[in-house]
């Protein structure tokens, strides 16, 4: 084999290479995920999604984040209804209580300001020391209160 057949060689598996990453870099293919990515599935895998359609407003709540070192607390909130409107202040309508019976408002509702579809982020400082629980209470606003509890450490 000649030079100019190995780098005829050569270039051909590069270019085949290149056509394999960039083919089968979609979100099927975790090995090619980036660690953010990888990170947020693991996030949402650790944490329930919680229901409570008792009443007039349904209310779906994931953790996003309740790990010791995060620098904030997210809880993914979603709220629906067909008979009121959903323009709660978010911040002064919920609660997180801790396992020893403390409560900690929201810092801030990160997300839609009414309407009858609403979706968006409660956002907490840590609580420190990590409880063995939290409680998010959605007390403003809703009949009856809506109340969703994990466990954060075994």
């Amino acid at each position: 084999m000649n030079a100019k057949q190995k780098w005829s060689l050569v270039a051909t598996v590069i270019i085949g290479v290149l056509i394999f990453i960039i083919s089968y870099k979609d979100e099927k293919h975790p090995v090619l995920k980036s660690a953010a990515q990888a990170d947020a599935e693991i996030t949402k895998q650790l944490w329930e999604a919680k229901n409570d359609e008792r009443g007039a407003v349904a209310i779906s709540v994931v953790p996003l984040e309740l790990s010791p070192t995060a620098a904030e607390w997210k809880f993914d909130v979603t709220l629906n209804t067909h008979s009121i409107e959903l323009d709660w202040d978010m911040v002064k309508a919920v609660t997180l209580v801790d396992d020893r019976g403390n409560s900690y408002g929201p810092q801030k509702w990160e997300g839609a300001l009414g309407g009858h579809h609403r979706e968006g982020t409660l956002i907490f400082t840590p609580i420190t020391p990590t409880p063995k629980s939290v409680e998010l209470r959605i007390t403003g606003g809703v009949e009856p209160v809506k109340s969703f509890t994990w466990n954060i450490k075994n």
